[in-house]
């Protein structure tokens, strides 16, 4: 007999206005939500673990490939080795957190949640029919647990690249921290910092080690409890030993140069309520999740004290990962930007729909062509560093960005450790940029 989970229905005090109930779920849906891999494999005609996709038979498996990874692999520029599907669970915190509070997790009228406290906000399984679909997956990805409470990239190298003449043009290497203040799951406190006046809900730093001329160089971004309220975001020049706040319009703009805008972090950087979100249906994909330590991997970095070593690239300009990709269920997400002067037309975003990370990503100009791809492997956190071992993340692993419009890529290499080790709330301050600047 199914477990079922009973609601809460809010009653909002001004007016008595009854906000909208969550949809009641079990014990089943949980059970599909994060293990569906359990009793079942996703399975295309034709298509079986370990077969090479390539220009030669690439049209009997468009179904089965995102639209540009469909379109590079027809012209040539990349082929793609398969594996079997595996099981990439979360952290056990992470599922409980979902059997605690998910029952009273809403959709309010201006798109935010009410009461959301930690885990997946909405484990039942999307409908075609329902009209909010759309909007509660961009909130399971946007509260999802991609780099776990806490999260340490170092080294994290960007190097930019020539699609056609493969010539690497700059390397930067960085630091990246990101952490929650709240929604917590693992690492204490959990589910929050209770001192945290200005309400964030997630810090991000980065300082860029090399080349020289960026050195110190460092951005904080503060993205807020409240998604109406406009992230705060500053950047330290480091030539200049000073600190200026980044207007709201510049974080569609390149970053330090690279491909990427700061809107694209992660797949996507910003607030959930700048958008409007459609469910555009369910599919099996193949998608870049592999066992690191299993890949082919590159000679970098030299100097790693645990012997890590960075995914290696191959294909049309180095702009591909050498990794195998896996079919596995996943949840197609279309955001279209509200402000009609913002640079893109629309983010199509392959939600993985057991860990809800953002596989692959292909961003379209205000004219409807392709512009950008997006994908980020994901790797298994068992079969990754030692620290990350039991962590229960699919671990961001890899990434490119390939504008096909500029035949340009900024391809990023790197290590991601869960731990909140220096993670704390003094890193995420602006006084903290300046005494590292020093």
């Amino acid at each position: 007999m199914k477990q079922r989970i009973l609601i809460t229905l809010t009653i909002g005090l001004a007016g008595f206005a009854a906000l909208a109930a969550a949809d009641p779920f079990t014990e089943d849906d949980i059970r599909n939500s994060f293990y569906p891999y359990a009793d079942w494999t996703p399975a295309f005609d034709g298509y079986s673990p370990g077969i090479v996709v390539d220009q030669s038979n690439v049209d009997q498996f468009e179904p089965i490939l995102d639209e540009a990874l469909y379109r590079f692999v027809k012209d040539g520029w990349v082929s793609i080795q398969t594996a079997p599907t595996t099981d990439f669970p979360l952290s056990d915190d992470y599922v409980e957190a979902t059997r605690k509070y998910a029952a009273d997790v809403s959709v309010a009228e201006n798109g935010t949640l009410n009461n959301f406290v930690a885990g997946r906000a909405f484990p039942k399984e999307p409908e075609q029919d329902d009209p909010g679909a759309g909007q509660k997956l961009v909130w399971n990805y946007q509260y999802g647990f991609n780099s776990g409470d806490s999260e340490t990239i170092y080294p994290f190298w960007w190097t930019f690249r020539n699609v056609n003449t493969g010539k690497v043009e700059r390397v930067l290497k960085f630091e990246w921290h990101f952490m929650n203040y709240s929604h917590r799951v693992t690492f204490s406190p959990t589910p929050k910092f209770e001192e945290n006046p200005g309400e964030i809900y997630r810090g991000i730093y980065s300082i860029v080690k090399e080349p020289f001329d960026l050195a110190n160089t460092q951005l904080l971004i503060h993205r807020y409890e409240d998604d109406t309220r406009r992230d705060n975001a500053w950047l330290y020049v480091g030539f200049q030993r000073r600190v200026r706040r980044l207007a709201s319009g510049q974080i569609t703009d390149a970053f330090l140069g690279t491909d990427l805008m700061i809107e694209d972090f992660e797949g996507y950087n910003g607030r959930v309520t700048d958008y409007n979100w459609e469910y555009a249906g369910t599919r099996n994909l193949l998608l870049p999740f592999y066992y690191h330590n299993e890949m082919e991997l590159a000679d970098v970095p030299e100097k790693d004290p645990e012997g890590y070593r960075f995914v290696d690239v191959h294909g049309k300009g180095n702009c591909f990962p050498k990794v195998t990709y896996q079919l596995r269920k996943t949840y197609t997400l279309v955001g279209t930007p509200k402000d009609s002067n913002h640079p893109i037309g629309k983010r199509v975003i392959n939600l993985d729909s057991q860990t809800m990370t953002m596989a692959s990503l292909i961003v379209y100009d205000r004219k409807g062509d392709m512009w950008k791809w997006f994908p980020i492997g994901k790797a298994h956190s068992d079969h990754h560093a030692a620290a990350n071992k039991g962590k229960g993340v699919a671990l961001d692993d890899y990434a490119v960005l390939l504008d096909v419009q500029a035949m340009h890529c900024t391809t990023l290499q790197f290590k991601s450790i869960i731990t909140d080790d220096v993670n704390q709330p003094r890193l995420y301050t602006v006084q903290n940029l300046r005494k590292a600047g020093r």
